[in-house]
């Protein structure tokens, strides 16, 4: 369970809820690394045996030997066996599905590299609760793509009072948050002087992105992952989840958010 400060109008209360959990697991094929890719832990030889098979890498189950699942703290690795001419086949391919869409990770070879610990955000900017109302009642609008497609994550960028400066749209979630970056970066705009908003769940490879950038505040539309609020609290970012209307979840250093009831003690500050 994890605590967090519950947002609904001017008011601030303490809750508590399941976060799912995503880890790096490492696929290696009879000894040699293939890819990494963030995944629910469970159902793991289900998921060695899917992948294989539905990437080609074999075209019969049987081709598919002893697979092994050994847990690290830091992820996971699938062990899988298959035959030689599946590996003359890996070797070609062991960097193809890295550019795939939305796939933040597919082609890290290292599950160190795949986690890596965040810089720390160190900036005292806080924000209205107001704010944040302010800038997700107006993404809607901003999201001319996805108006027509309905297929298209949104990332924005906001000032501290919830003006929606710079919004961009991706069918990756990844790719529309690095376009909003770049597009900072490119005007020399600090994006650490207001937060960032998502149309997408909270993954922690955002985390890292945001605290590459030294945004102090990122809210999305849905919830983030356990390890996307770990992240965040060694990140020093205030995460705020299920933002919508006049409600949201601060998962994390809560106190950068003013609200006219004070922040319940005990959260996670």
């Amino acid at each position: 369970m994890r605590a967090f400060v519950r947002l609904h109008g001017g008011d601030a209360h303490a809750a508590e809820a399941m976060l799912a959990e995503e880890v790096p697991v490492a696929f290696v094929y009879s000894g040699h690394p293939y890819a990494v890719m963030m995944c629910t832990p469970a159902d793991l030889e289900d998921l060695a045996v899917g992948f294989t098979l539905s990437e080609g890498i074999v075209t019969r189950l049987d081709e598919i030997g002893e697979v092994t699942v050994t847990r690290h703290s830091r992820g996971v690795e699938l062990g899988i066996d298959v035959p030689e001419s599946a590996r003359e086949r890996l070797a070609s391919r062991a960097r193809s599905i890295s550019g795939r869409t939305g796939c933040g990770l597919c082609g890290v070879e290292a599950i160190d590299e795949a986690v890596r610990t965040p810089p720390r955000v160190t900036s005292r900017l806080t924000f209205t609760a107001d704010a944040l109302w302010r800038a997700g009642a107006s993404l809607p609008d901003r999201q001319p793509l996805n108006d027509t497609t309905n297929t298209v994550h949104a990332a924005g960028w906001a000032a501290p009072d919830g003006e929606l400066r710079v919004v961009r749209e991706d069918v990756g979630r990844h790719n529309a948050l690095d376009k909003v970056l770049g597009a900072l970066w490119r005007s020399g705009d600090d994006a650490g002087a207001g937060f960032l908003l998502l149309t997408s769940r909270l993954s922690y490879e955002l985390v890292q992105k945001a605290a590459v950038a030294g945004v102090p505040l990122i809210a999305a539309v849905s919830r983030p992952t356990g390890l996307a609020v770990r992240l965040a609290d060694q990140a020093g970012i205030t995460l705020v989840g299920l933002l919508r209307g006049e409600t949201a979840n601060v998962y994390s250093h809560a106190a950068r958010v003013r609200t006219p009831s004070p922040i319940p003690l005990g959260q996670p500050l």
